[in-house]
């Protein structure tokens, strides 16, 4: 059979270095990639154009993409983990001092109300400090990837001519979520942020995924074969990258994050599979139907491809 070159889009981190430098190689295929300096922009473009023959992807994005019928499907490799609760920022001089306090104001939100981030971020604040999501209303900077999305009641775009950070310096939002602002009067909404996430992990098992792999499914359908061994490489790029972890090889802040899981947990600080993952990701689909971004929750494993349901890495 003839091998497939397959059009890849993939961040360049340090679980797919092994990948984009060639050390690892998937079994009947080679990975062609395309860089794309803003990464957003090749989900848009896989979401509303197919662009793409294999691409990392938001999580929510493609679960709202997969429900509008968009054809592709994911394999269970998820490239990107990380904790939220520094993604939610006040502006110290309004006196917003508690999660409680954003009911019934307004919240700026980075980019679609389908942002993966702010799907975990709004599920802290729920889950962990009883705020009513519905009482607040979330003023998007941007639109959604997947275009036929209709978001509920309580979310609005911003105005015309307007930006999230000087809204929020003037008191007209509470918070932003996933917005970087360069202010000295900017700070987290929770308290020691970094260590609540890591709280949060070792409490209640907390550890967000936010990025997965998808696949074209014409591809799929053509070669059943594909999806196991596009999940292979990527798990075996992944081996490579955390056996550096544990022999103490931390290069930047996310070495040192995951480093920090392995350290909390004693195990693989990026697991691959269903099974390991099977409560995160059943909470985050019970968030986003909670959050009305998907009607109903679907089945865990219609979710990924078939061939790949039942591995682990």
């Amino acid at each position: 059979m003839t091998e497939l070159l397959l059009r890849t889009v993939t961040r360049t981190q340090g679980n797919n270095a092994a990948l984009k430098d060639g050390t690892v190689v998937p079994q009947g295929a080679t990975l062609d990639f395309e860089e794309i300096p803003v990464l957003v922009q090749g989900f848009r473009r896989m979401v509303r154009t197919l662009e793409f023959d294999v691409c990392e992807m938001a999580l929510t994005t493609y679960l709202t993409a997969k429900a509008h019928g968009v054809r592709f499907t994911a394999v269970p490799a998820f490239l990107v983990r990380g904790f939220h609760h520094n993604a939610i920022t006040v502006d110290t001089r309004h006196g917003i001092t508690e999660p409680k306090h954003l009911e019934g104001r307004k919240v700026g939100v980075s980019r679609g109300y389908t942002v993966t981030t702010g799907v975990w971020a709004r599920s802290i604040l729920a889950a962990e400090y009883g705020v009513d999501l519905d009482s607040i209303t979330w003023v998007l900077s941007g639109d959604e990837h997947v275009a036929d999305y209709r978001p509920p009641a309580n979310v609005e775009s911003i105005p015309p001519g307007r930006e999230l950070d000087e809204m929020l310096a003037s008191g007209e939002l509470a918070a932003v979520v996933g917005v970087e602002i360069d202010s000295p009067d900017a700070a987290p909404l929770i308290p020691d942020a970094t260590e609540a996430g890591f709280a949060a992990l070792r409490d209640r098992g907390l550890y967000p995924i936010n990025h997965l792999v998808v696949i074209r499914d014409e591809l799929l359908a053509e070669r059943p074969e594909l999806g196991p061994q596009v999940f292979d490489a990527f798990a075996r790029s992944k081996q490579l990258y955390v056996e550096r972890l544990r022999a103490g090889e931390v290069r930047d802040k996310t070495d040192r994050m995951y480093a920090r899981v392995m350290e909390l947990t004693g195990a693989d600080p990026l697991p691959y599979g269903i099974e390991p993952n099977r409560a995160v990701l059943e909470e985050l689909l019970r968030h986003a139907v909670d959050q009305k971004i998907l009607p109903t929750a679907p089945v865990l494993e219609d979710v990924f491809a078939p061939g790949t349901r039942d591995l682990t890495a």
